[in-house]
């Protein structure tokens, strides 16, 4: 076996890597740019080399350097991840030239699966159902135009050297397919290098079901079943599971077979993924792509076969066999999966980049109801950067029914603490609660059918508002108890203290005030609220996030944020905003004014940190609504700014090529 690897990436895939690696013996050397020198893939890792400045064009990307880092550690193998130059078949054949191992496929089969204009011809030669298209590279946005008239619309305008949904749009007129096609060359040039586009006619109703396959040097191959990738917001995944929902046992071979007869034709060695996009009315397949490399969403597919992915991955590219045929692939379970994102979900999904105040994931577990594992590239007090993906972990649970795994997910989202950046979380939770996610019955639109306009904290109404009332007075009353007996100074501090208090719940659209009575019994406290009693027990210590305890005998686990005098709940992706106080002082609290919010409405903000790529507008230019004022880049996808209504430009205040923080001043309007 390989004495030492090297893995070509950086963050959670990287530190994925290295478990595995650490596992078989084998020595492991981590590459870093400027910006990643205190990353955790980093310190994970036996040996690591510096390869450059924090943009990936001149890091991750530049082959020389990576060859140059194997040359100077001694390392024997390439494994590359996902992304960056996980799907170049010049830095598999530059590898190969040298003497070193390329753990993933031959650079030929990267050749003819990773492009995926040629990989397409290549499944309509092996028979495989195909989407109608257009498979040659386009000129211009507006050749783009006309090919998509063509086809008709809707068409998807996607990059050649694609993948994880970027370079990729979907188009519905004439505008959107000119715009879209800019777009997509210019993120695919920034992101692979490649700024080939094609398109090809959009699906409606779709189900993004993929296929997991092996293939080894001997000529033996397998399919690992399906996974179910439906769950996605502007294209990219959000929540994926394996089995799928909605695959039965003949439509599972019938892919199954197809999958495999694609890699054969191409003498695929490794791990791979063909994607299919399925018509949920006639379950009709069609072969998008294949991603010839490790999927992201490869673990779902690991805990219901009982196989380590990345050891059959260094296991082939060594010359071994298979350790099996298709007759041994089972399927154990359900397992699922949720991207954890560094991005506000109630501020349009931006980026959120900054340091990580608290990152304490739920603890890894398996137990007789199941399993949680937590895959991740950061730790406590780490920083998010604006140079690279939004995703900064990924949540997987295992049960033995699909309704027991998304009862498990929800327990281990209200578990995960993050502080300090926003994340996607408490979406995550709403999707796990929604009525057609439980049901199974959903498609790719799900997200923007469900969520047209976004999403904000009234979609997660919850359903036992009475347990957050109970919880904010059982914390208050811990920390008022602490505060009268300092030390066991103070006597009678239960007159100091009383057990009658006004809840103030805060919310936008006016506040609720809830009487109640907390008072001390063993291991926790007894409160009254709206004629009901509830009994709350728990370990918790004042100063923790986590409070895990039970009401009236039922566990729950929630987490508790304190801000002076107000206390923040979080609850199955439910935030509740508290204040505790007398009833009088809560009377004197609803008569004081409200600060008006400033108007900001002639001024163009910056949404998130990033950097300013273009700014599509010049001063005295009356601008009509819907038109592009400016473009941002941040974390490796472009945001195109629009303006909300007629304006004419006033002011330019940021410079192209600028840094961006949240709510800098781009424009400013008469």
């Amino acid at each position: 076996m390989f004495k030492k690897i090297l893995i070509a990436n950086r963050g959670e895939i990287a530190c994925r890597v290295i478990k595995t690696a650490r596992k078989m013996g084998i020595a492991t050397v981590a590459v870093y740019s400027e910006a990643d020198k205190d990353a955790l893939h980093v310190d994970l890792a036996d040996e690591a080399v510096c390869i450059g400045p924090a943009a990936s064009k001149e890091s991750y990307l530049v082959m020389d350097k990576l060859i140059a880092a194997c040359k100077q550690t001694g390392a024997e193998a390439v494994h590359p991840g996902y992304g960056f130059l996980s799907e170049n078949a010049e830095f598999s054949r530059r590898l190969e030239e040298e003497g070193i191992k390329f753990i993933g496929p031959k650079h030929y089969s990267v050749a003819k699966m990773g492009d995926k204009i040629e990989s397409k011809k290549l499944a309509i030669a092996a028979n495989v159902n195909t989407i109608p298209g257009y498979n040659d590279a386009i000129a211009g946005p507006d050749e783009a135009v006309k090919i998509a008239q063509g086809i008709g619309y809707p068409v998807m305008i996607k990059a050649s050297a694609g993948g994880g949904g970027k370079g990729l749009r979907v188009a519905y007129n004439d505008a959107e397919a000119h715009e879209g096609f800019s777009s997509c060359v210019n993120e695919a040039r920034n992101s692979f290098g490649d700024d080939r586009v094609f398109i090809e006619k959009y699906v409606l109703e779709p189900r993004h079901i993929e296929i997991q396959v092996l293939g080894d040097s001997h000529g033996n191959y397998v399919y690992l079943n399906e996974r179910d990738c439906s769950i996605q917001r502007r294209h990219q995944k959000v929540i994926e599971e394996a089995p799928s929902p909605f695959v039965d046992p003949e439509m599972r071979k019938a892919m199954g077979e197809q999958a495999v007869a694609l890699a054969r034709a191409v003498n695929y060695e490794s791990a791979g993924t063909v994607e299919f996009v399925v018509s949920g009315a006639t379950k009709e397949f069609y072969f998008l792509e294949m991603n010839t490399r490790l999927q992201v969403e490869h673990p779902v597919t690991e805990l219901i076969t009982g196989l380590d992915l990345v050891e059959q991955m260094i296991r082939v590219a060594y010359g071994e066999k298979l350790p099996l045929s298709q007759a041994d692939v089972k399927i154990d379970g359900w397992s699922m999966e949720c991207r954890i994102n560094a991005e506000d979900p109630f501020r349009g999904f931006l980026p959120s980049t900054g340091r990580l105040v608290k990152f304490q994931p739920p603890a890894e577990s398996t137990d007789a109801q199941g399993t949680t594992r937590v895959d991740t590239g950061v730790y406590d007090g780490g920083e998010i950067s604006m140079f690279y993906d939004s995703m900064i972990a990924k949540l997987i649970v295992h049960a033995a029914t699909r309704d027991q795994a998304i009862a498990r997910m929800r327990d281990a989202l209200n578990a995960f603490v993050i502080r300090g950046i926003s994340s996607n979380i408490p979406f995550q939770s709403a999707l796990m609660q929604h009525a057609r996610f439980q049901s199974g019955i959903f498609d790719t639109s799900f997200i923007a059918k469900e969520y047209p306009q976004g999403f904000d904290a009234s979609m997660v109404p919850h359903d036992d508002p009475a347990l957050l009332v109970s919880v904010a007075a059982y914390v208050y009353r811990a920390y008022t108890d602490r505060g009268a007996s300092v030390s066991g100074q103070l006597q009678g501090h239960e007159r100091l203290v009383g057990d009658d208090w006004m809840v103030v719940r805060l919310k936008p659209e006016g506040n609720e005030h809830h009487a109640v009575t907390a008072r001390p019994i063993a291991g926790g406290y007894h409160i009254e609220y709206q004629g009901k009693a509830f009994e709350i027990l728990s370990n918790w210590q004042l100063g923790q996030s986590l409070f895990v305890g039970t009401c009236n005998g039922e566990e729950f686990t929630l987490q508790v944020e304190r801000h002076k005098t107000k206390y923040s709940l979080f609850h199955w992706g439910t935030r509740a905003d508290f204040m505790i106080m007398s009833a009088r002082a809560a009377e004197l609290l609803a008569l004081m004014p409200e600060k008006p919010a400033p108007d900001l409405s002639k001024f163009l903000l910056s949404p998130m940190p990033g950097l300013l790529r273009d700014v599509a507008v010049s001063v005295g230019q009356e601008v009509k609504a819907g038109e592009k004022l400016a473009v941002i880049e941040a974390m490796k996808m472009e945001n195109i700014l629009k303006a909300e209504q007629d304006c004419t430009v006033k002011k330019i205040s940021a410079a192209v090529g600028e840094s961006l923080s949240v709510d800098q001043i781009i424009i400013e309007f008469e």
